[in-house]
Formats: structure tokens, C-alpha cells, sequence
């Protein structure tokens, strides 16, 4: 098990997605940003990490939501989902090739990386 912190960022009552870029695996799909938490690493402490690093900006959690299980058939994953805002910092793409401001009723207009779209659907639900 694989476990991925990911962050539903709120800029007014619009939500921040990313698209996931050609070196990445699942190239083109979209997801909430973050990633993979690393051995001794707070869920916390990596989103925090993973957002600095792969979009420069600063994050303050504000609450978590239920986590959930993917299961890609050779692997699985527990999505560990946090909200908050951008407290610092200008989103700048280091690993993804596009990223949006939707209103949480849009979000299903995209292509979504399979694990997240139970995340997708709490968002809307909010």
C-alpha cells in the first residue's frame, strides 16, 4: 500500500487541478496535487513538501477529509486528502503540464486519474 497525500485547494470557491505531465505516469489525466508520503514522513509534513516542490507555492492546511483505497491491480494506493489555501508563492509547473481553477460542479469535466475521483465526488458534495 502506497500511501499519497493530496491537497483540494480553495482559491475563492473555485478548487485547484493539476494535469499530470508526459514524464509522469498516467500522462494527460488530471488530479489534486501532492504525492507519495515518504518512511517517517508526517501525511502532513508531505503534502506540505510536495506542493513546494512541484508547483513553488505554500500551503496551510485547513482540515482533511475521509481517506480512500485505489486499487490499480498491481498496486494500491490510500489517498490521504487535506484543505487549505495557498499562503505564499506563484504556481509554477515543474512536473505537470497544465493546471485550472474550476468550480467544484466542473470538476467531472475532466479526464481523472482513477484513484482520485471518490475524492472528486466528496469535493462536489461539499
Amino acid at each position: 500500500m502506497i500511501r499519497v497525500a493530496c491537497a483540494i485547494i480553495y482559491r475563492d470557491n473555485a478548487v485547484l487541478v493539476t494535469q499530470r505531465g508526459p514524464a509522469m505516469k498516467h500522462p494527460g489525466k488530471w488530479e489534486f496535487p501532492g504525492g507519495k508520503i515518504e518512511p517517517g514522513e508526517s501525511d502532513e509534513a508531505s503534502v506540505i513538501r510536495e506542493l513546494k516542490e512541484e508547483l513553488a507555492i505554500d500551503f496551510m492546511i485547513t482540515g482533511k477529509l475521509k481517506e480512500y483505497e485505489f486499487d490499480y491491480g498491481n498496486f494500491k494506493i490510500e489517498l490521504v486528502p487535506f484543505t487549505g489555501k495557498i499562503i505564499s508563492g506563484t504556481i509554477t509547473l515543474s512536473e505537470h503540464m497544465n493546471y485550472a481553477w474550476l468550480l467544484p460542479e466542473q470538476l467531472l469535466s475532466l479526464d481523472w486519474l482513477p484513484a482520485d475521483i471518490a475524492i472528486v465526488q466528496e469535493v462536489i458534495k461539499l
